[in-house]
């Protein structure tokens, strides 16, 4: 999975390439912890993330409490399939997806 950040002022976006797995889920919980100090929106691009699954489930949960607490975050730009998997396990509606 590729990881792609972006800041402008307190704004972060993230661009997400590739798989959000077991693997590539710490680098990504690596990334956040890092860099969401301060943020108070936060957006995730999934334009190009092909699967999601439940460790990267539990990062993006993780990110929205966070973000509760200090601002807000959005999710654009679903891939089918990773929608489908937020359908099922009710992310729908804890997160905020455009």
């Amino acid at each position: 999975m590729e990881i792609k950040k972006m800041q402008d002022g307190d704004n972060l976006t993230i661009v997400l390439t590739g798989r959000l797995d077991t693997t590539t889920a710490p680098h990504l919980e690596a990334e956040l912890k890092s860099s969401i100090g301060g943020v108070t929106y936060l957006i995730f691009d999934f334009e190009n993330l092909e699967y999601i699954s439940s460790a990267g489930l539990r990062v993006i949960l993780s990110a929205q409490k966070v973000m509760n607490r200090q601002g807000n975050m959005v999710i654009r730009n679903v891939d089918e399939n990773v929608m489908d998997v937020f359908e099922v396990t009710g992310f729908v509606d804890i997160l905020t997806i455009e």
